[in-house]
């Protein structure tokens, strides 16, 4: 039997004579991908967008689970991603800005540079993928 945590699997299939697709990964909840005209209908995210929310959400989970485990409190949190492409192909990103905003009476700068960096250097597996290939800048904001 596969350990369910060295392996993850996902499917998309083709559903018009464009490029959308819908994607499935285990018992979650589908989503819609697609590609800007005239390529595609712009039914659902592009395959970036979802890059972004994968990095984002991985930053947040590392960044989260630290600062509870240091009993720090969060009333608020939202990262926002922008990625800016390469000019020729592929026009993959060539940098990632994330903005980091954090409602917390008790959360100093020196708190989430320390998380930030764990996460950068050991615990999110999407910014490892990226590391070499595009820079990524985290930036954040705390408010009470």
């Amino acid at each position: 039997m596969t350990d369910k945590t060295k392996e993850l699997s996902a499917s998309i299939c083709l559903i018009n004579d464009h490029l959308h697709f819908i994607g499935n990964s285990g018992t979650n909840d589908s989503i819609s991908i697609d590609y800007l005209p005239p390529l595609g209908d712009n039914l659902g995210y592009t395959s970036l967008e979802l890059l972004l929310l994968s990095l984002s959400s991985c930053i947040g989970s590392s960044v989260l689970t630290f600062l509870r485990k240091m009993k720090k409190t969060i009333n608020g949190f939202e990262i926002i991603s922008k990625g800016v492409r390469r000019e020729e192909h592929p026009t993959c990103f060539k940098v990632i800005y994330l903005t980091i905003n954090i409602k917390s009476a008790d959360i100093t700068a020196a708190d989430l540079d320390k998380v930030i960096k764990l996460s950068e250097e050991t615990y999110c597996p999407v910014w490892a993928m990226l590391k070499g290939n595009v820079e990524v800048i985290p930036n954040y904001n705390i408010s009470v």
